[in-house]
């Protein structure tokens, strides 16, 4: 059985409707709940809950704690998927490149553009994606996306097609 870790930090694909407030908000962390309507025998998911932020209210602490975070697990060599608000994704999968050149297993950002659990989210697609693409990818820092797998540092988002595109 393999081990994957995945470390939440928020963004949109946790983000949740409050009807309070009539906005979409980090509450709490939805993953391990998406996590349960997966099938995934032979998989050990364990799942670290770091932070629970929109990424554009990231500060350089909390991005230096997500690098502390995948550093302490990367001697296992196992498989990280992070999931991250798409706004800075790139800029956090830069800092975590530059703090391990060489990593030993694959690192992965991924996100959402609608919240789980939202009509016509993608984040159910993009968790189960990274997921299969951690088992799969050599090491190395990567973004993935809408059935897409970039190297973080030829990356960016397109707000205008709403997805990420190779630079």
């Amino acid at each position: 059985m393999q081990t994957v870790y995945v470390i939440t930090t928020g963004g949109t694909i946790e983000k949740a409707y409050s009807e309070q407030l009539g906005a979409v908000l980090n509450t709490t962390s939805k993953i391990e709940q998406y996590l349960k309507l997966l099938r995934l025998p032979d998989l050990d998911v364990r799942v670290i809950p770091l932070m629970n932020k929109d990424s554009l209210e990231m500060s350089a602490e909390d991005r230096a704690g997500l690098v502390t975070e995948v550093a302490k697990l990367l001697p296992l060599k196992q498989p990280i998927v992070i999931t991250h608000g798409t706004d800075t994704m790139v800029e956090s999968g830069l800092a975590i490149e530059e703090a391990s050149p060489m990593p030993s297993a694959p690192v992965i950002l991924t996100g959402a553009m609608r919240p789980l659990g939202f009509e016509q989210s993608d984040g159910l697609q993009n968790l189960t994606e990274s997921l299969f693409a951690a088992r799969l990818l050599k090491p190395g820092v990567f973004v993935v996306i809408h059935g897409q797998v970039f190297p973080v540092g030829r990356v960016k988002k397109d707000r205008e097609r709403g997805t990420f595109v190779e630079i």
